[in-house]
């Protein structure tokens, strides 16, 4: 939840006048207490840690929920049945790098709530040419972010930078948020 690209994030979507609530997996706090890496929890334990963070954030009413990666995957996991206003996703893992077969897109064919997908054009979880052809919801809207990968960044002979991308990705985020 304190990586430099959600703080980056959190700060600028802060900065367009929207409050930021950031809660961390149960095996992310692990790993913040015992320096030790490890799998993640199982989709159950973190669907309900989503759950449990809007309850604690005073309930789905007006909330958009979302994440990074896995978090904004969990994160649309749980809106329909939460019934928040909608869901952002930064970098969302539509498939494991090199495995375009084994897609994490189901539950996207039928989302109800209002969702942003902002991935970077370079994404090896998923980058135009596949996503194009996947079966997706009205609901789901994908802006592509600029030469960026999975967390945005952008090649130097692209003539942008991280901070451009990032950039266009919080302002995405806050007129998504404020609309």
């Amino acid at each position: 939840m304190d990586s430099p690209f959600m703080q980056r994030v959190a700060e600028g979507v802060a900065a367009a006048g929207v409050r930021v609530i950031r809660f961390e997996f149960p095996y992310m706090q692990r790993r913040r207490e015992t320096g030790k890496r490890g799998a993640p929890d199982p989709p159950h334990i973190l669907m309900q840690s989503f759950l449990d963070a809007i309850g604690k954030a005073g309930g789905s009413s007006g909330l958009v929920i979302g994440g990074k990666s896995m978090g904004g995957r969990i994160a649309s996991m749980v809106a329909d049945d939460a019934e928040v206003r909608g869901v952002v996703c930064l970098g969302y893992p539509f498939h494991p790098p090199g495995k375009p077969e084994k897609t994490r897109t189901k539950h996207l064919e039928t989302m109800r709530t209002p969702t942003l997908i902002l991935q970077g054009m370079r994404d090896s979880f998923g980058g135009p040419d596949e996503v194009g052809g996947y079966k997706l919801s009205s609901a789901v809207r994908i802006e592509w972010i600029e030469d960026g990968d999975h967390s945005f960044k952008p090649r130097a002979r692209s003539g942008r930078t991280e901070a451009d991308n990032v950039g266009a990705a919080v302002a995405l985020v806050a007129e998504f948020i404020t609309a």
